[in-house]
């Protein structure tokens, strides 16, 4: 697929935590960080869409208001946001978090216009809060986020090596597939990436790289275009 120019990175909340009893493991994070400052070493611009499953889903709220729910789990990838900023910091990379609500005295209020200037100065930015509306994932964030800031690929981190035919975990016959459309993620209701994110990818002509996070070099694979895990493609 060649090396790209600029990428957003999806990073499950999940990952964060990765196999930690607290809702991080650090030396995970540092490894991530590595990976990243790694690909911007090689002129690859990197925006990150975090999640937030480590600390709260919405889905968790099943007798709440649903907008008060999804609202919590908003806020929770900002603190998610922060937590990556200060770890690629501390990797010796230039860092900024950008939040779909405004919130100056923690982070940046995102416009286009601002993630471009910065991803053109060479810092790494972080999305925190999603799109700032209920009802709508993260995956869907990032499709949206991909296709404001001109990404070239999306490249989603995943806790599985890529898409498969069935749940693997479950079916031990299913199947991985090395390349899928948006088309067929919709008409086949795969559940690599939701429906909205899929449509979204498809109208943009944004392909994506489902892969997985077992080792954050991954990353720096993913970024440099690999040929590994699965893509997506925008037709």
């Amino acid at each position: 697929m060649g090396k790209y120019k600029r990428v957003l990175l999806k990073l499950s909340g999940e990952a964060l935590a990765q196999g930690s009893d607290g809702i991080y493991n650090h030396a995970f994070l540092a490894e991530v960080a590595e990976a990243i400052k790694a690909a911007t070493d090689e002129g690859i611009e990197v925006a990150v869409m975090v999640g937030a499953g480590n600390i709260w889903r919405g889905r968790q709220g099943v007798e709440m208001d649903r907008g008060t729910a999804d609202a919590m789990g908003m806020l929770a990838t900002c603190v998610n946001a922060l937590m990556l900023k200060d770890s690629f910091r501390r990797a010796g990379m230039d860092a900024v978090v950008l939040t779909s609500v405004s919130m100056p005295q923690f982070a940046e209020l995102y416009t286009s216009y601002g993630a471009k200037e910065h991803l053109e100065k060479g810092h790494t930015v972080i999305f925190g809060g999603g799109i700032g509306l209920p009802y709508f994932s993260t995956d869907t964030a990032a499709a949206m986020r991909a296709a404001e800031i001109g990404a070239d690929a999306i490249l989603m981190a995943k806790n599985i090596d890529g898409i498969y035919t069935d749940d693997p975990r479950v079916n031990p016959n299913a199947v991985k597939l090395d390349t899928v459309s948006c088309k067929e993620i919709l008409s086949r209701g795969l559940r690599a990436i939701d429906a909205t994110a899929a449509a979204l990818c498809m109208d943009a002509k944004i392909p994506v790289l489902v892969f997985g996070l077992d080792t954050p070099k991954n990353i720096l694979r993913a970024a440099r275009g690999e040929n590994f895990g699965t893509v997506i493609t925008c037709d």
